[in-house]
């Protein structure tokens, strides 16, 4: 028996529950209709929390997106690499000084199904519904946590059925992707406002799958929509599937066992508590398992990283001298070997991750730690301090790297102590300045550079802003202005270069490492992929009979 089994199995209790609950589910059947589904046809999958929303407008965190995915769709789509495709609209145009945006809308996208709709029970989506869904997520009564999306957005108009119109008001090259977000999924006006707030749970958009069931904590289905828009591309009718049905674990050990058990087709990420079974030191499928599933992984956008806060009065933190040491200080490969099983990307190049433009992996730092103890000893000759002390502040979901650190800068002459405070004290801490140094982790809001480059900008001091470390320098402010303006993909990146070059030379941040997407599926399940912003997109997958 595995050892990752053992503790489980023993809460022999829980797991009959579980069981039960399992089983009721997976072979429930729709409506009076006593035919259940066949196992092949339904994807099945596990959120840890319960999901707060399935409206568009409240898509904040990852559970909630992955659901309202399935449900909703908007103008544009972002595909696996990243690039903006159509999605509502088929087409669109720039104005030459990029403030305006035309988008010219498929005239054949249907809502789901609601008596609301009338005799066919359901209408065609037109610009006009795009206003009104806009006009939403900017409305303060609503107080959407997606309100932000629009802040450079001077108005919108629908110009007729098939043409919706967006006027910013300055350019912003990354508006695009900020459409890609869920926020900016198109809602019908008569179904919001009959529901209201119970439109959270009474969902009806233009998505693969449709909203068939919600038992809060406990299980949550979609069945496929018949009547959804696109085809792939041999032109068969998405999706394949027939439908979704989601759990409520919120132990990930119990998941673990009913995905090794077939149970759930799908387990995202890596937990402690199971990444030592599934897989090896270098990050490679344990044998027992290579004939039962499959591992994808790759890029996620996000930078995990020490953070220094820059106006401090601590001599340590004030030193570049010191500050440099500590990038060279520590083997970031070693670390993600022994603490995440190979499964993350050492952070050799600059705060922009990879797998995002304009990354560079030649302008960070490496393992160096003669160069490192030489830096230390320039740090004491020049200030007197004979032993320099620094303290790191953490979550205990990070205690593990920072002892790593720890150990590894104490050989180079540098004293750490590692405080470890409640995540909610720590974000509140990190805001107002009263931490010289603590970890942190910044995940793209949309697939932009600038997103990451936001953080170095002087007029985004926290706590109004993301600059937690109060970096400023006047040549950095200059360079992300001027970004605003370039409409030349290419050039933007290569600024976007400079700019991250610039950061890593000033040292106000460790990047620790770039994190990635790993999935794990069943071998009967096909055409899950992945993507840098860890998106779940069903209507592609497949699943061969058993």
């Amino acid at each position: 028996m595995s050892n990752i089994l053992k503790p489980v199995i023993s809460k022999y209790s829980l797991l009959m529950m579980i069981m039960s609950v399992l089983s009721s589910f997976f072979l429930f059947s729709c409506g009076n209709n006593s035919n259940s589904y066949q196992n092949h046809l339904v994807f099945k999958y596990n959120e840890h929390k319960n999901i707060g929303s399935l409206d568009p407008a409240f898509a904040k965190d990852n559970a909630d997106i992955w659901a309202i995915n399935q449900l909703f769709n908007g103008l544009v789509q972002m595909d696996e690499n990243l690039n903006v495709r159509p999605c509502i609209a088929k087409a669109w145009s720039i104005s030459e000084d990029a403030l305006t945006y035309s988008f010219s809308l498929r005239n054949d996208v249907q809502f789901h199904k609601h008596e609301l709709f009338g005799r066919d029970s359901t209408r065609i989506v037109t610009a006009s519904d795009f206003e009104y869904s806009f006009k939403r997520l900017i409305d303060k009564n609503i107080a959407s946590p997606g309100s932000w999306t629009l802040n450079k957005v001077d108005h919108f108009t629908a110009v007729n059925d098939t043409l919706f119109q967006i006027q910013l008001n300055q350019a912003f090259p990354a508006f695009l992707g900020l459409l890609t977000m869920k926020y900016c999924s198109v809602v019908p006006r008569e179904i919001v406002e009959h529901y209201k707030s119970d439109f959270r749970s009474h969902p009806i958009g233009t998505g693969p799958f449709k909203f068939k069931r919600w038992e809060e904590n406990l299980k949550l289905i979609f069945r496929k929509n018949d009547n959804y828009f696109e085809s792939d591309s041999n032109g068969n009718q998405l999706p394949y599937l027939e439908a979704v049905a989601i759990t409520f674990l919120p132990d990930k050990q119990s998941e673990f066992l009913q995905f090794a058990q077939g149970n759930i087709d799908f387990v995202s990420g890596l937990d402690a508590s199971y990444k030592d079974e599934l897989l090896t030191a270098n990050g490679n499928l344990r044998s027992q398992y290579e004939t039962q599933v499959n591992m994808i992984r790759g890029p996620y956008l996000n930078t995990e990283y020490l953070a220094f806060f820059m106006e401090t009065e601590l001599p340590e933190i004030q030193s570049d001298l010191l500050r440099k040491a500590i990038n060279y200080g520590f083997d970031r490969q070693k670390m993600m070997t022994y603490l995440r099983n190979g499964i993350g990307i050492p952070a050799h190049g600059g705060f922009i991750p990879k797998g995002l433009p304009g990354y560079d992996d030649a302008i960070g730092f490496s393992f160096q730690p003669e160069k490192a103890k030489q830096l230390v000893q320039e740090f004491q000759t020049e200030t007197g301090i004979a032993t320099p002390e620094i303290t790191i502040t953490t979550t205990s979901n990070y205690l593990s790297f920072c002892e790593f650190i720890q150990r590894e800068l104490q050989k180079i002459g540098i004293t750490v102590n590692v405080d470890v405070i409640p995540a909610a004290t720590l974000k509140d801490a990190k805001a107002n300045g009263k931490l010289n140094l603590f970890r942190a982790s910044w995940v793209a809001d949309y697939p932009d550079a600038e997103n990451y480059l936001s953080l170095y900008y002087s007029k985004n001091f926290a706590p109004n802003g993301p600059n937690y470390t109060h970096f400023k320098s006047e040549v950095f402010d200059q360079w992300y202005e001027e970004a605003f303006t370039i409409t030349d993909t290419k050039k933007r990146e290569r600024l976007y270069t400079k700019m991250d070059s610039l950061v890593m030379a000033k040292t106000p941040v460790v990047p620790l490492f770039y994190d990635e997407v790993v999935r794990f599926t069943r071998k009967e399940v096909s055409g899950l992929g992945i993507n840098p912003i860890n998106l779940l997109d069903l209507k592609r997958v497949k699943k061969t009979k058993d």
